[in-house]
């Protein structure tokens, strides 16, 4: 199993699964939309299929099907599948925006982790990772990028990728900072014609 350093991930990661969000979100309604849902109150289940579409403020995410699970302490996990699941939101204080895809997605509220299954991928701005499987640990801040799905660990040829762009060089204003560099001046060569 191959993975990228949390020092890598750690760069962008953290803010493509929440962590910066945009907070005002999290108060506004939830719609979704889908050819069908089906809800059962006895197993506290309900099923959206076909062109879901889900909505909270700035989040939208689209999928094939969205399945969700509540338990009795109303705690829930929310299973995603597409071709792909996609999902964007709005970072918060900022005009950034996090993409990611997959192919299945998978949400536990209780524990706070999000789990990105088979040709997983997260854009911020330019920078890009890419891998079989990406899980993150909200609580934990604790990002895992493997280049293949658990279970297949032993696949070969399972490989992460990880696109970063260095952050811009501050340009300081003339007089302010540093000294400019003395300017070579070139002289020519006298005694050659």
């Amino acid at each position: 199993m191959r993975k990228i350093s949390s020092i890598v991930l750690s760069v962008f990661l953290p803010l493509a699964f929440g962590a910066a969000a945009e907070k005002a979100d999290r108060e506004k309604e939830i719609v979704l939309n889908a050819d069908r849902i089906v809800a059962d109150d006895a197993k506290k289940t309900s099923v959206s299929e076909g062109n879901v579409i889900v909505t909270q403020g700035t989040m939208r995410m689209t999928a094939e099907k969205v399945t969700v699970r509540e338990d009795p302490e109303k705690h829930k996990y929310y299973i995603a599948t597409g071709s792909p699941v996609t999902f964007k939101q709005k970072l918060d204080n900022s005009d950034e925006w996090v993409e990611g895809f997959a192919q299945r997605a998978e949400f536990d509220d209780l524990n706070d982790v999000l789990r990105l299954y088979d040709k997983a991928r997260v854009l911020r701005s330019k920078n890009e990772i890419i891998g079989d499987y990406i899980t993150y640990d909200m609580r934990r801040e604790l990002a895992e990028v493997t280049g293949n799905t658990p279970g297949h660990e032993n696949a070969k040829g399972g490989r992460v990728k990880a696109v970063i762009q260095p952050p811009p060089v501050k340009k300081e204003a003339p007089g302010k900072g540093a000294e400019p560099a003395s300017t070579l001046q070139l002289k020519p060569d006298e005694g050659k014609s």
